[in-house]
């Protein structure tokens, strides 16, 4: 909307940093002042730490979720396809709210239903506007439409529970998603186009509310938090062009919290067990394990995810 009037007197990059900041002077002024209807953290007890957690406020992904759709959508460029895909993000933040509101948690199965009509709606949505085209190394494939509707709704999925499983250590959760999407963002800044200021507002959110969530936290995003940051990435590693990049640039969401999910998923269906010995998600395991203290286990963690990204750009693009 304000970007037909603010794109003739700057340019798209000041553009894309004026709207970073006020995101970032949005996102905090209504963290340091939250909504009185956002729940309480009841406490995990499965979890390391997890008691500590009692009594703050949970959910707040709902804020960070609104003042990124406002800004973007107010001051950044904005499609009809990206308008739906916002509409996308809403419903998969407000269904994270709801469960972190409910007295008792929503079933796997009940959240697993809500992720696969919202990952269907996104790769109809996505088909319509884009090409099945995928970018392997040098070589570029197009896949038949129905093969990559089933991939990307995949994709869409894992991006969101793995993403969700990550979110138990003070800051990890956030510092992470923020070092996946601005790697989207510089390295598949021509692909992605206007997605790379969309990913500039979503990091200077996030680098908001982290000024509330280092340890110790006195607040929690909660799955409407996470879950929107898992469709976020996944919906920018489409867009790239490079949608098999999301198994580097996201490796460690996927071995914190994926890994933790295959467990599950083995056990459960095919009375398979593996990684006995092992806690997940795995900064669990180098928590109780370990002994790394929460710091440790998101500045170590980040720094393995910003050498993945660098990596991925010397040997793959």
């Amino acid at each position: 909307m304000l970007h037909f009037l603010l794109s003739p007197i700057l340019s798209e990059g000041q553009v894309i940093i004026l709207a970073s900041l006020i995101a970032f002077l949005l996102t905090f002024l209504m963290l340091k002042r939250p909504f009185p209807f956002l729940p309480r953290d009841h406490g995990r007890a499965y979890a390391i730490n997890g008691a500590l957690s009692k009594g703050k406020l949970r959910g707040v992904g709902l804020v960070l979720t609104a003042a990124y759709a406002v800004i973007s959508v107010l001051i950044l460029h904005s499609t009809v396809e990206y308008l739906i895909y916002c509409v996308l993000i809403i419903l998969i933040m407000l269904s994270g709210y709801f469960d972190d509101a409910a007295e008792t948690p929503w079933s796997d199965y009940k959240k697993g239903f809500i992720d696969l009509v919202i990952s269907i709606a996104t790769m109809v949505t996505f088909l319509m506007n884009d090409s099945p085209e995928i970018h392997i190394l040098s070589r570029s494939i197009t896949l038949p439409a129905p093969v990559y509707f089933i991939l990307g709704i995949i994709l869409i999925w894992t991006a969101i529970n793995v993403t969700n499983c990550s979110d138990g250590v003070d800051g990890l959760c956030g510092t992470i998603t923020i070092c996946v999407i601005l790697s989207y963002a510089l390295i598949f800044k021509d692909s992605i186009r206007e997605y790379a200021g969309y990913s500039c507002v979503m990091a200077a959110v996030i680098g908001a509310y982290l000024l509330f969530n280092t340890s110790p936290s006195s607040m929690l995003m909660g799955d409407a938090g996470s879950r929107t940051f898992g469709f976020f990435i996944a919906l920018l590693a489409m867009k790239s062009g490079h949608p098999l990049s999301f198994l580097i640039l996201s490796l460690v969401f996927i071995i914190d919290g994926g890994l933790g999910l295959v467990k599950v998923f083995l056990l459960r269906f095919l009375k398979i067990a593996i990684f006995k010995n092992t806690r997940f998600p795995l900064h669990d395991q180098l928590r109780k394990v370990n002994g790394w203290s929460d710091t440790q286990v998101v500045v170590r963690l980040t720094i393995i995810q910003i050498l993945l990204a660098v990596a991925f750009y010397f040997f793959f693009v």
